[in-house]
């Protein structure tokens, strides 16, 4: 079955630390795609990391970039994108993804998860209300809140694929086949 000619974009979106920014070159590569980091893209375009964005501005105006961003993107073909992990938590944002591409779950475990992200002090999500890094139990909580709040949209995906305990090659290979009837 071939996709629509508007419908060549591959979108991953999962939860932060998921493999979403790893995946996504090493993928478009092997398939001869281009490759777009939302967030890069985003933190370009404003001269502003995501965290300041968030810091300065507040997740409502960064969500807002966000969206327009992504309709810039969707003039794009033969491109894999790398959505942040809340970007499909938009109805908006998930209605043009769904519109206009193949959209792909790097689903992972909270503790794997936890793990990946433990030592990272860039994820303004991952901050306490105060601004604070969280750390230990109280890191592991939070996952846990924003996973389960947002595990729905992730679902809506067209395909979903476990990135827990697999080599980075054998990701890349399942997702190339299971891609490989919506590009050819």
């Amino acid at each position: 079955m071939k996709l629509k000619e508007k419908q060549s974009i591959i979108f991953l979106t999962g939860f932060m630390g998921s493999g979403k920014s790893t995946v996504g070159p090493i993928l478009a590569n092997t398939i001869g795609f281009q490759f777009i980091d939302l967030d890069v893209l985003i933190e370009t375009k404003e001269k502003k990391r995501i965290s300041d964005i968030f810091a300065a501005e507040g997740e409502q105006m960064f969500r807002f970039l966000e969206r327009e961003t992504l309709k810039e993107i969707l003039q794009h073909k033969s491109t894999i994108v790398s959505l942040g992990g809340g970007t499909v938590t938009n109805d908006e944002s998930l209605e043009l993804v769904k519109l206009h591409g193949v959209l792909v779950y790097l689903k992972s475990d909270i503790e794997h998860i936890f793990q990946r992200l433990r030592t990272k002090s860039d994820r303004p999500m991952l901050r306490d209300e105060d601004g604070k890094l969280l750390d230990g139990e109280g890191l592991r909580k939070k996952i846990e809140n924003l996973l389960t709040a947002r595990e729905h949209y992730y679902l809506q995906a067209d395909i979903v694929i476990s990135t827990d305990d697999k080599k980075i090659g054998y990701t890349i290979d399942e997702l190339a086949k299971k891609l490989a009837h919506y590009i050819d």
